[in-house]
């Protein structure tokens, strides 16, 4: 049997897709974000964040887990992006996600969307 390309170890590799739209910038991501992918997902972020106002839509539908270290990165973003006039959203989040951000109370730190603009 072939190796998936898309496949680590048996694990889902994490991987990004970054798309500007009207009014920002459109995040997918698609895997694992946890401690061993979260550099990928601060790279991906990096240069949308340092745009002044930046509107970052984080679409979740293709994330299949987030840890803690995960959520921590994207809650860190939000601050950062705040901070500078900005703000990130979480679009079409899977149940598991959707249920990790309700356990956690961090709901209410992100504006929850069901579609991704486009």
């Amino acid at each position: 049997m072939a190796d998936d390309p898309a496949m680590s170890g048996g694990r889902a590799l994490f991987t990004t897709d970054v798309a500007p739209w009207a009014e920002g910038t459109v995040l997918a991501l698609y895997g694992e974000l946890d401690l061993d992918s979260v550099a990928a997902l601060h790279a991906a972020l990096e240069p949308v964040l340092d745009l002044p106002g930046a509107i970052v839509v984080i679409d979740c539908a293709g994330l299949d887990f987030c840890d803690s270290t995960g959520l921590n990165a994207l809650l860190r973003a939000q601050a950062r992006a705040t901070a500078a006039g900005g703000r990130i959203e979480l679009a079409r989040p899977r149940p598991l996600v959707l249920r990790m951000l309700e356990l956690t109370g961090v709901t209410d730190a992100f504006r929850i969307r069901d579609t991704v603009p486009g």
